[in-house]
């Protein structure tokens, strides 16, 4: 059809990402709902203002949890929240290309068909793309004629890794490690160092301003926080190597699952994967020379991507406009019962 809608979705931890062909431009907008009871308050970027801020009986949270769909209904409610912004009129029939993790089950399939022709969105078309495909050809990696290529996509709650060769993924592993884990472990370091409780907002923000795994500069940020003695307010200078120290935890344990991970693989494949280097991609990348702390630890060069956490909505980018590309995409269809 010509004037037929397709977008590309990425269902994040953290936020999704949707590329309109329309529009031929991608938006992004945080992955959270805002509910008291079963109505909702706020969704996107607005119920992300109120996380960690909203009263008790406000809750505030992702429909997904470790790259997968946790709450059906409320992540139906957030992409159809976000495609009204970009399309008043959104009309049926539309084709919907997700990106989605390995391994799936035949329900966690059905999940993604489900949140495309649920309750507000309608007969819809969908397919599905694997998320290290799409990040590779987001990078610009040939995975037809290619001998062996490493992918490493570190989310906001999980880091995996993938051996494509051959035109196929021959092997993959997900560990549960990512950016909430690490602004978790600042938040630790901090009240270990400091007494005082800080909120996973303001360990993000730390992680941000001040994290730097090579070349640390000597700098400080005031926080507020609760003091963990008294319970009352309280201000704190916390230095940089606190907040490194927290970082340096996660990013130690997703190096020592990578070497063993590159330890399982066959050699000519490695030798292949040492000639061409890591590919690095994911939002947690942002942290500056991270790519330089992995190389000196598991001893391998690392391409590290400048689209970060939109690479896998950009690989389906790419897949949308090359009819070439759509191999890739296998369908999803409702299956009757």
């Amino acid at each position: 059809m010509l004037f037929e809608k397709t977008y590309g979705i990425d269902l994040g931890s953290s936020s999704v990402k949707v590329y309109s062909s329309i529009r031929n431009k991608s938006y992004v907008e945080k992955n959270m709902i805002a509910s008291k009871g079963r109505k909702i308050i706020a969704v996107g970027n607005e119920a992300y203002e109120m996380f960690e801020k909203a009263p008790t009986d406000i809750s505030v949270s992702s429909p997904m949890a470790f790259g997968m769909i946790a709450n059906l209904e409320l992540q139906e409610i957030v992409l159809y929240s976000m495609m009204r912004k970009i399309d008043r009129i959104l009309g049926v029939g539309s084709v919907m290309y997700f990106s989605v993790p390995l391994d799936m089950t035949a329900i966690e399939k059905r999940a993604y068909y489900a949140v495309a022709n649920g309750h507000w969105l309608r007969k819809n078309r969908v397919y599905m793309v694997e998320a290290p495909i799409a990040d590779a050809l987001a990078m610009g990696v040939d995975i037809e004629k290619n001998e062996g290529s490493m992918v490493v996509n570190i989310g906001a709650q999980s880091t995996e890794f993938s051996i494509i060769t051959g035109g196929k993924i021959i092997i993959s592993k997900k560990i549960p490690i990512g950016g909430r884990q690490m602004n978790e472990a600042i938040c630790s370091e901090v009240r270990k160092r400091y007494n005082l409780q800080i909120g996973t907002r303001t360990g993000k923000r730390l992680k941000l301003v001040m994290g730097r795994l090579s070349d640390q500069h000597k700098q400080a940020r005031k926080v507020v926080g609760i003091d963990s003695v008294s319970g009352l307010p309280r201000e704190e200078i916390v230095s940089a190597y606190v907040v490194n120290a927290g970082i340096m935890n996660c990013v130690n344990e997703i190096a020592a699952e990578m070497k063993t991970f590159l330890e399982r693989i066959p050699p000519q494949i490695s030798y292949q994967i040492a000639k061409e280097g890591i590919y690095l991609t994911g939002g947690s990348t942002r942290i500056p020379y991270i790519d330089q702390y992995l190389a000196s630890y598991t001893g391998f060069t690392y391409n590290l991507s400048d689209l970060y956490e939109t690479s896998a909505v950009s690989g389906l980018e790419k897949i949308i406009h090359d009819k070439d590309l759509r191999k890739w995409a296998q369908p999803i269809r409702q299956r009757k019962l």
